[in-house]
């Protein structure tokens, strides 16, 4: 194998790849990104955690075809730090050598021939099209409600759900649950759950490519998808089992609705959530009276009070919550306003927009003790 490229986009298309890779595995070769020179002048390069698989091509300048796996971070570091010109890789049995101006280095690499087969899926019938950077919205928007607990089956994921008329994103950890939607027509309705750590990797892979690229094909079999973007291929496994029923879990009706500036609210959090990591299970104290909530937190060290104006309809309520729970919800909305709905003191919170339903968040409390 030989060939010449560009030190930059080698380099570019080495960031995407090698996310791919974990240092978690007892399998060697999938410590390393496999490399395909061809005729047609093309550069292949794959990694793989056996979970998710992503495939990058570039051009290339290809004297000699041919494959091998080369040691993805001692590579990929080699080649972030060259001068940005053409680069020459050679292999020599197993041996890969990169020259650079006046640099030249020899590193071991392996055998393609153990490296995972990549299984393609894309029947036509089964693509489905969405906006690169509302999916990478949306993913922002839920993923960190997602248990990181692998123990937890299904909830480790994000459920997509295609309707007719919409993309629906869900998440949950037993604490908390998001939900994000989107208007869009499908052709087919369809229900899959992608762990949330690859859906993660996928929102970086998305805003690293081509800005001039606007959509992604998905592409659904019964066990796994494949996503494209531009000439980036990502093939991810699909988590087994039957989501919670979600909407089950939304509370019909309310006692009390609260509208309030979520910037306010957050900055406020945030200084009182100071305290708050101090004592236990970083409790924050919402006590809601006329048109204010007032949020308190006491530790060892200092109390915290904070007053944030409000439009309250209902009843009064005090009410404890975990403040990164609350926190993260905030900064995942974008709104300038926003509503929360309370039942009592022990019923969770629900989050929704002033107008229309684009996203709905359920945090559960924290019992207090007055005291």
């Amino acid at each position: 194998m030989k060939f010449k490229c560009n030190q930059q986009s080698l380099t570019k298309a080495l960031n995407i790849v090698s996310k791919a890779v974990t240092a978690r595995t007892t399998i060697p070769i999938l410590k390393g990104i496999l490399i395909e020179a061809s005729d047609n002048g093309k550069l292949k390069m794959s990694a793989s955690d056996l979970d998710i698989t992503i495939e990058n091509s570039i051009d290339a300048e290809v004297s000699e075809p041919g494959s091998l796996v080369v040691p993805s971070k001692l590579f990929g570091d080699i080649i972030r730090k060259l001068p940005n010109e053409m680069v020459i890789i050679e292999s020599e049995d197993t041996n890969v050598v990169i020259r650079c101006r006046n640099s030249e280095f020899t590193i071991v690499g392996f055998s393609s021939d153990e490296f995972p087969t990549i299984n393609n899926i894309e029947d036509e019938s089964e693509k489905i099209t969405f906006d690169k950077n509302i999916l990478k919205s949306m993913i922002s928007r839920t993923s960190f409600a997602a248990s990181i607990d692998e123990s937890k089956g299904v909830i480790t994921g994000i459920l997509i759900e295609m309707t007719s008329d919409q993309l629906n994103l869900v998440a949950i950890d037993g604490y908390r649950m998001a939900i994000t939607r989107e208007n869009m027509i499908n052709r087919s309705e369809k229900k899959v759950i992608i762990s949330a750590r690859i859906m993660n990797e996928i929102s970086k892979i998305l805003g690293e490519s081509d800005e001039s690229v606007e959509n992604i094909n998905f592409f659904i079999s019964e066990k796994k998808a494949i996503l494209t973007i531009d000439n980036i291929k990502i093939v991810l496994r699909l988590i087994d089992g039957e989501f919670i029923k979600y909407r089950d879990i939304v509370p019909k009706e309310s006692k009390i609705k609260v509208t309030v500036n979520r910037n306010d609210l957050m900055e406020s959090i945030e200084r009182a959530s100071l305290l708050s990591k101090e004592g236990k299970n970083n409790l924050i104290k919402f006590s809601i009276t006329d048109n204010l909530i007032t949020i308190t937190s006491k530790s060892e060290e200092g109390y915290v009070r904070e007053d944030v104006i409000v439009n309250k309809e209902g009843e009064d309520l005090e009410i404890g919550f975990n403040a990164k729970y609350v926190l993260d919800v905030l900064k995942a909305i974008d709104d300038e306003i926003m509503v929360m709905l309370f039942n009592t003191g022990i019923s969770p919170c629900l989050v929704e927009p002033e107008e229309g339903n684009k996203f709905e968040y359920l945090i559960l409390p924290v019992r207090i003790t007055n005291n």
